[in-house]
């Protein structure tokens, strides 16, 4: 029952976390624009959130390895609630400028850094005490109530705007990060800690450099590089479609079908992924999801005339996503357990998230200089190409031995569902996994 209750918390808490995040994603340009009368502060957020992510390596290193138990997690939830609030209270007091708004920026992206991996690990810790193949299903779900924060808030977000104004709704995050806060202190189980790790000056003198974890698991490595071109091309979608629905005479439009399609098509991929992940091979699955994705923008610029088209296709990629992320997900459980876990889950975001940060940044220039279409088909030819080179197929991975966490009792170096067939083979392929950021 003890196990229950924890992921239930988890869980529980994530989607609130969400909500509250994705309610106040609609207000705070809003705001921004209203207050300081300049457009360039809409997006001054999302800038500083960036910059402590992208740093992280360096500041987060010993950090992340005492985040093992719910309390130290809620913790850091608790400074990102300050960190949500600089914008709120500054707005009741008639001063929301540049300084508040990156303030609030750097403190809740320094926050999010640490919470949104350290979560994840617990998670998959707590699991492993429970059998095999727990976690990979239950990081599924957690997805799951991340992803369907994405349908559900904005249209909540944007009936509440419309009702009462953009203010209120900027205490929606921190709202929403508190009752995430409160959930985890609830939680009673604690992450692995090695022995090795505890013989670490507290904690922090064995955490493993992030370059040292992918060096040592290849499997990792891989999926770790398809996420970091994935993100780097996800501009081509967003971007990409509004940029053509504009040259088109079709403003919004082609955008608006590509979101829906790709929406919707990730929802029910994520509620079939806690029963698909744990049979398909994880390397082999996320390959074909980039693939597949990369098929998609590919043929998007050939089917502009159509909006059912669009939305058909970006929801084919949409439903592959959650098994790619599924699949990554399962791959650091199988082969990393304590410190090297915690490392292996921030880097992944690191890279995901700071290509996705970087495409978007270079992505307009990028569409000014060679058209919309031809960079959709470019960026779906670069998914493509590292999803067939960084796969199983044309290069098997070996996975050192030492690095099986299976072997710890030597029971094993595989997981059980390695063997499995992929959800589309190179041969086979459907549409790819889509991308959020493409989270």
């Amino acid at each position: 029952m003890t196990i229950r209750r924890d992921l239930t918390a988890m869980l529980t808490a994530t989607f609130v976390t969400w909500m509250g995040q994705r309610a106040t994603a609609v207000a705070l340009p809003l705001v921004a624009l209203a207050e300081t009368g300049s457009a360039w502060t809409t997006g001054l957020v999302g800038g500083a959130v960036g910059l402590p992510m992208l740093t992280s390596a360096w500041w987060a290193r010993g950090l992340r390895q005492r985040l093992t138990t719910g309390r130290a997690l809620a913790g850091v939830l608790a400074v990102q609630v300050l960190g949500l609030l600089i914008v709120p209270v500054g707005a009741v007091a008639g001063a929301v400028g540049p300084l508040h708004l990156a303030a609030t920026g750097l403190v809740t992206g320094a926050a999010t850094t640490l919470s949104g991996p350290g979560q994840r690990t617990l998670l998959a810790d707590i699991c492993d005490r429970a059998g095999a193949g727990l976690a990979a299903r239950m990081l599924a779900w957690q997805d799951f109530a991340h992803r369907s924060s994405m349908i559900l808030a904005p249209p909540l977000a944007g009936w509440a705007v419309t009702v009462g104004g953009p203010f209120r709704l900027l205490w929606a995050e921190a709202v929403g990060v508190a009752l995430g806060a409160a959930l985890l202190l609830t939680v009673r189980g604690t992450g692995h800690v090695a022995a090795d790790e505890r013989r670490g000056d507290e904690g922090t003198a064995e955490a493993p450099a992030l370059r040292h974890v992918l060096a040592r698991h290849p499997e990792v490595r891989r999926a770790v590089l398809m996420g970091g071109i994935g993100g780097l091309t996800w501009f081509a979608f967003t971007l990409g479609l509004a940029i053509l629905g504009a040259e088109l005479g079709r403003p919004g439009l082609l955008v608006s079908a590509g979101m829906s399609g790709y929406g919707a098509g990730s929802l029910v991929g994520a509620l079939l992924a806690p029963i698909l992940v744990p049979r398909l091979s994880p390397l082999a699955t996320a390959a074909t999801g980039w693939i597949l994705l990369g098929a998609t923008f590919a043929a998007l610029p050939a089917v502009t005339s159509s909006l059912t088209l669009i939305a058909t296709l970006a929801a084919l990629g949409g439903f592959a996503m959650p098994l790619g992320i599924g699949a990554v997900n399962r791959l650091i459980v199988d082969r990393t357990e304590g410190a090297e876990r915690r490392a292996a889950f921030a880097v992944e975001s690191l890279v995901h998230d700071g290509a996705v940060s970087v495409g978007l940044l270079a992505g307009g220039a990028v569409i000014g200089l060679v058209g919309a279409g031809p960079t959709l088909v470019v960026a779906g030819a670069a998914q493509i190409a590292v999803g067939l080179l960084a796969g199983p197929w044309l290069w098997p991975v070996r996975t050192p031995a030492a690095s099986a966490p299976g072997l710890r009792d030597g029971s094993r170096s595989t997981s059980p569902g390695d063997e499995a067939q992929p959800l589309a083979g190179p041969s086979g392929v459907r549409r790819r996994r889509a991308a959020p950021s493409p989270r």
